[in-house]
């Protein structure tokens, strides 16, 4: 084994890519397949799911610790941005906030939420953008929580104190402009 396993131990948080940030609850050895495997027991509590990583692919799925604080700085710093609207096709743009969401990245996760956010005076979403929406925001959320030691609802307000910040800065820059 050339590359170094990420290592990670019991009660750490972790951010699993596709599934957002869980907690390993155990380190398992199970002989699957006439092979000895150790693996990494995660437990996801809001979706009430349980995942077995073995942990010499921990790295090669993008498992990862909970991001450091320059990152989480980055991507609350992203929040605050203009939102940018591409003028695509709403199928080719949801895949795209998809693979953001999935990617892991904190800072992509953020633009997705920057970019899908609509303050009270603006244009309702629609039901799929909505989804995206608070996909992104939990996953947001939920890391944002776990690194700040508070509950999700708590992060999340937070996040979306920061939008609705940047929503009026971003307004009064347009009613100058017009």
């Amino acid at each position: 084994m050339a590359a170094k396993a990420l290592s990670f131990d019991v009660g750490d948080y972790v951010v699993y890519p596709k599934h957002g940030v869980g907690r390993v609850i155990e380190l398992q050895r199970q002989e699957i397949a006439g092979m000895q495997l150790e693996l990494y027991v995660l437990r996801f509590e809001k979706e009430r799911m349980t995942l077995r990583v073995p942990t010499n692919k921990a790295e090669s799925v993008g498992m990862r610790k909970l991001s450091s604080d320059k990152t989480l700085k980055e991507a609350l710093d992203t929040l605050t941005g203009k939102p940018k609207i591409k003028r695509t096709m709403w199928s080719r743009r949801a895949q795209e906030y998809e693979a953001k969401i999935n990617s892991g990245d904190l800072v992509s996760i953020a633009e997705v939420v920057r970019d899908l956010f609509r303050a009270d005076d603006q244009p309702e979403q629609s039901y799929s953008e909505r989804q995206i929406f608070e996909a992104a925001t939990s996953r947001l959320a939920r890391e944002l929580a776990a690194m700040e030691q508070v509950d999700e609802r708590t992060a999340q307000a937070k996040i979306l104190e920061i939008l609705r910040k940047a929503a009026a800065v971003h307004n009064k820059d347009k009613e100058a402009v017009a």
